[in-house]
Protein backbone atom coordinates (compact mmCIF):
# COMPACT_ATOMS: atom_id res chain seq x y z
CA UNK A 1 0.00 0.00 0.00
CA UNK A 2 2.86 2.31 0.58
CA UNK A 3 3.54 3.20 -3.31
CA UNK A 4 -0.61 3.79 -3.97
CA UNK A 5 -0.06 6.02 -0.65
CA UNK A 6 2.28 7.71 -2.21
CA UNK A 7 0.41 7.88 -5.74
CA UNK A 8 -2.51 9.83 -3.58
CA UNK A 9 0.10 12.01 -2.22
CA UNK A 10 1.67 12.90 -5.73
CA UNK A 11 -1.93 13.30 -6.97
CA UNK A 12 -3.00 16.01 -4.48
CA UNK A 13 0.34 17.98 -4.60
CA UNK A 14 -0.47 18.18 -8.90
CA UNK A 15 -4.01 19.20 -8.48
CA UNK A 16 -2.86 21.81 -5.98
CA UNK A 17 -0.27 23.26 -7.55
CA UNK A 18 -2.17 22.85 -11.20
CA UNK A 19 -5.90 23.98 -10.53
CA UNK A 20 -5.19 25.86 -7.17
CA UNK A 21 -8.04 23.69 -5.47
CA UNK A 22 -8.47 21.73 -2.30
CA UNK A 23 -9.21 18.14 -3.48
CA UNK A 24 -9.14 14.87 -1.21
CA UNK A 25 -7.80 11.56 -1.42
CA UNK A 26 -9.83 8.55 -0.94
CA UNK A 27 -8.62 4.99 0.73
CA UNK A 28 -10.48 1.70 0.27
CA UNK A 29 -10.58 -1.52 1.93
CA UNK A 30 -8.93 -3.52 -0.26
CA UNK A 31 -10.49 -6.41 -1.85
CA UNK A 32 -9.98 -9.64 -1.20
CA UNK A 33 -11.65 -12.83 -0.46
CA UNK A 34 -12.92 -15.58 1.92
CA UNK A 35 -9.05 -16.88 2.19
CA UNK A 36 -7.31 -13.26 2.40
CA UNK A 37 -6.25 -13.20 -1.08
CA UNK A 38 -6.48 -10.36 -3.15
CA UNK A 39 -9.45 -10.15 -5.82
CA UNK A 40 -9.21 -9.16 -9.16
CA UNK A 41 -6.63 -11.81 -10.78
CA UNK A 42 -7.97 -14.52 -12.92
CA UNK A 43 -5.60 -17.75 -14.17
CA UNK A 44 -4.85 -15.86 -17.29
CA UNK A 45 -4.31 -12.39 -15.85
CA UNK A 46 -5.78 -9.40 -14.00
CA UNK A 47 -9.49 -8.17 -14.47
CA UNK A 48 -8.87 -4.89 -16.04
CA UNK A 49 -11.91 -2.06 -16.31
CA UNK A 50 -10.64 -1.63 -20.06
CA UNK A 51 -12.95 -3.50 -22.76
CA UNK A 52 -9.82 -3.98 -24.82
CA UNK A 53 -8.15 -6.12 -22.09
CA UNK A 54 -10.82 -7.55 -19.97
CA UNK A 55 -14.09 -8.05 -22.20
CA UNK A 56 -17.42 -6.87 -20.78
CA UNK A 57 -18.93 -10.65 -20.78
CA UNK A 58 -15.37 -11.52 -19.18
CA UNK A 59 -15.68 -8.75 -16.63
CA UNK A 60 -19.41 -10.67 -15.92
CA UNK A 61 -18.28 -13.91 -15.75
CA UNK A 62 -15.64 -12.85 -13.18
CA UNK A 63 -17.77 -11.50 -10.55
CA UNK A 64 -20.73 -14.47 -11.76
CA UNK A 65 -18.25 -16.99 -10.59
CA UNK A 66 -17.07 -15.12 -6.93
CA UNK A 67 -17.18 -17.77 -3.94
CA UNK A 68 -20.57 -18.07 -2.24
CA UNK A 69 -18.68 -16.35 0.81
CA UNK A 70 -17.59 -13.46 -0.87
CA UNK A 71 -20.29 -12.19 -2.66
CA UNK A 72 -22.40 -10.30 -0.32
CA UNK A 73 -19.43 -8.51 0.96
CA UNK A 74 -19.09 -7.42 -2.76
CA UNK A 75 -22.18 -6.19 -3.32
CA UNK A 76 -21.49 -4.22 -0.13
CA UNK A 77 -18.13 -2.79 -1.02
CA UNK A 78 -18.99 -2.43 -4.64
CA UNK A 79 -22.00 -1.66 -5.43
CA UNK A 80 -24.67 1.54 -4.63
CA UNK A 81 -27.47 -1.24 -3.90
CA UNK A 82 -29.69 0.17 -0.82
CA UNK A 83 -28.14 -1.43 2.39
CA UNK A 84 -31.50 -2.35 3.32
CA UNK A 85 -31.94 -4.34 0.25
CA UNK A 86 -28.78 -6.22 0.48
CA UNK A 87 -29.20 -6.92 4.01
CA UNK A 88 -32.36 -9.15 2.78
CA UNK A 89 -29.97 -10.63 0.60
CA UNK A 90 -27.62 -11.68 3.04
CA UNK A 91 -30.36 -14.15 4.33
CA UNK A 92 -30.27 -15.58 1.23
CA UNK A 93 -29.25 -19.48 0.79
CA UNK A 94 -28.44 -22.35 -1.81
CA UNK A 95 -29.15 -21.49 -5.22
CA UNK A 96 -30.32 -18.25 -4.06
CA UNK A 97 -26.60 -17.05 -4.05
CA UNK A 98 -26.69 -17.44 -7.87
CA UNK A 99 -29.31 -14.68 -8.07
CA UNK A 100 -27.04 -12.50 -5.98
CA UNK A 101 -24.07 -13.21 -7.73
CA UNK A 102 -26.09 -12.61 -11.13
CA UNK A 103 -27.24 -9.24 -9.45
CA UNK A 104 -23.48 -8.44 -8.31
CA UNK A 105 -22.28 -8.76 -12.03
CA UNK A 106 -24.59 -6.70 -13.59
CA UNK A 107 -24.51 -4.19 -11.35
CA UNK A 108 -20.80 -4.16 -12.14
CA UNK A 109 -20.57 -4.63 -15.55
CA UNK A 110 -23.40 -1.72 -15.78
CA UNK A 111 -21.12 0.70 -13.79
CA UNK A 112 -17.87 -0.12 -15.34
CA UNK A 113 -19.53 -0.69 -19.15
CA UNK A 114 -22.99 0.46 -19.05
CA UNK A 115 -26.08 -0.72 -18.87
CA UNK A 116 -26.49 -2.06 -22.45
CA UNK A 117 -23.36 -3.84 -22.54
CA UNK A 118 -24.53 -5.52 -18.65
CA UNK A 119 -27.22 -6.64 -20.55
CA UNK A 120 -25.50 -8.19 -23.21
CA UNK A 121 -23.62 -9.95 -21.03
CA UNK A 122 -26.34 -11.02 -18.27
CA UNK A 123 -27.89 -12.62 -21.88
CA UNK A 124 -25.20 -14.23 -23.48
CA UNK A 125 -24.35 -16.33 -20.03
CA UNK A 126 -28.09 -16.98 -19.31
CA UNK A 127 -27.97 -18.22 -23.03
CA UNK A 128 -24.79 -20.19 -22.63
CA UNK A 129 -25.28 -21.66 -19.07
CA UNK A 130 -29.12 -22.49 -20.05
CA UNK A 131 -28.37 -24.72 -22.72
CA UNK A 132 -28.93 -22.08 -25.82
CA UNK A 133 -25.73 -21.70 -27.46
CA UNK A 134 -26.42 -18.52 -28.67
CA UNK A 135 -23.16 -16.62 -29.59
CA UNK A 136 -23.75 -13.33 -30.30
CA UNK A 137 -22.22 -11.23 -27.20
CA UNK A 138 -19.51 -14.31 -26.79
CA UNK A 139 -16.04 -13.13 -26.56
CA UNK A 140 -14.77 -13.18 -29.87
CA UNK A 141 -11.40 -13.25 -31.87
CA UNK A 142 -11.28 -12.84 -35.72
CA UNK A 143 -7.62 -14.88 -37.22
CA UNK A 144 -6.15 -13.87 -40.10
CA UNK A 145 -4.85 -15.89 -43.17
CA UNK A 146 -1.31 -15.11 -41.61
CA UNK A 147 -2.09 -16.93 -38.49
CA UNK A 148 -2.08 -19.77 -39.72
CA UNK A 149 0.69 -22.19 -41.23
CA UNK A 150 0.16 -24.57 -44.29
CA UNK A 151 -3.47 -24.05 -43.99
CA UNK A 152 -3.76 -24.88 -40.30
CA UNK A 153 -3.70 -23.21 -36.72
CA UNK A 154 -3.29 -25.66 -34.00
CA UNK A 155 -5.53 -25.33 -31.23
CA UNK A 156 -3.28 -24.31 -28.47
CA UNK A 157 -1.89 -21.44 -30.43
CA UNK A 158 -5.55 -20.59 -30.94
CA UNK A 159 -5.77 -21.22 -26.95
CA UNK A 160 -2.73 -19.21 -26.61
CA UNK A 161 -3.60 -16.20 -28.78
CA UNK A 162 -7.22 -15.36 -27.11
CA UNK A 163 -5.71 -15.57 -23.53
CA UNK A 164 -7.15 -18.29 -22.16
CA UNK A 165 -3.65 -20.56 -21.41
CA UNK A 166 -0.22 -18.78 -21.00
CA UNK A 167 2.23 -21.05 -22.37
CA UNK A 168 2.27 -24.28 -24.92
CA UNK A 169 3.20 -26.86 -21.83
CA UNK A 170 -0.10 -25.53 -20.23
CA UNK A 171 -2.15 -25.99 -22.92
CA UNK A 172 -0.74 -29.56 -23.55
CA UNK A 173 -1.80 -30.26 -20.04
CA UNK A 174 -5.11 -28.75 -20.91
CA UNK A 175 -5.85 -30.38 -23.56
CA UNK A 176 -4.45 -34.03 -22.58
CA UNK A 177 -6.90 -33.91 -19.13
CA UNK A 178 -9.83 -33.32 -21.17
CA UNK A 179 -10.52 -29.61 -20.38
CA UNK A 180 -10.67 -28.15 -23.37
CA UNK A 181 -13.95 -28.65 -26.08
CA UNK A 182 -14.63 -27.32 -29.71
CA UNK A 183 -18.35 -27.47 -30.68
CA UNK A 184 -19.18 -28.88 -27.43
CA UNK A 185 -16.99 -31.77 -28.72
CA UNK A 186 -14.23 -32.62 -26.58
CA UNK A 187 -10.64 -32.54 -27.80
CA UNK A 188 -7.70 -34.98 -26.08
CA UNK A 189 -5.16 -34.30 -28.96
CA UNK A 190 -3.20 -31.75 -28.05
CA UNK A 191 -2.00 -31.71 -31.94
CA UNK A 192 -5.62 -31.00 -32.98
CA UNK A 193 -5.48 -28.26 -35.34
CA UNK A 194 -8.36 -25.68 -37.09
CA UNK A 195 -8.29 -25.63 -40.91
CA UNK A 196 -9.80 -22.06 -42.96
CA UNK A 197 -13.21 -23.88 -43.50
CA UNK A 198 -13.53 -24.66 -39.89
CA UNK A 199 -13.81 -21.07 -38.54
CA UNK A 200 -16.07 -19.81 -41.92
CA UNK A 201 -19.06 -18.39 -41.27
CA UNK A 202 -19.95 -18.50 -37.06
CA UNK A 203 -16.67 -19.70 -36.73
CA UNK A 204 -15.79 -22.37 -33.59
CA UNK A 205 -16.93 -22.17 -29.98
CA UNK A 206 -13.82 -23.18 -27.49
CA UNK A 207 -14.56 -24.14 -24.21
CA UNK A 208 -11.95 -24.49 -21.33
CA UNK A 209 -13.79 -26.40 -18.26
CA UNK A 210 -17.48 -25.22 -17.64
CA UNK A 211 -17.49 -21.88 -17.84
CA UNK A 212 -14.88 -20.27 -20.27
CA UNK A 213 -16.20 -19.63 -23.68
CA UNK A 214 -14.62 -18.04 -26.82
CA UNK A 215 -15.89 -17.39 -30.07
CA UNK A 216 -12.93 -17.36 -33.49
CA UNK A 217 -13.76 -16.74 -36.74
CA UNK A 218 -12.15 -15.29 -39.93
Amino acid sequence: GDDQWSNILGGLDLCRKKDQKQVYGMTFTLLTNSEGKKMGKTASGAVWLSAEKTSPYEFYQYWRNVDDADVIKCIKMLTFLPMEQIEEMEKWEGSMLNKAKEILAYELTALVHGDEEAKKADEAAKALFGGNMNTDNMPTTVVAEADFTDGAISLIDVLIKVGIIKSRGEGRRLVQQGGVSVNDEKVTDPAFALKADDLAGDGVVIKKGKKVFHKITM
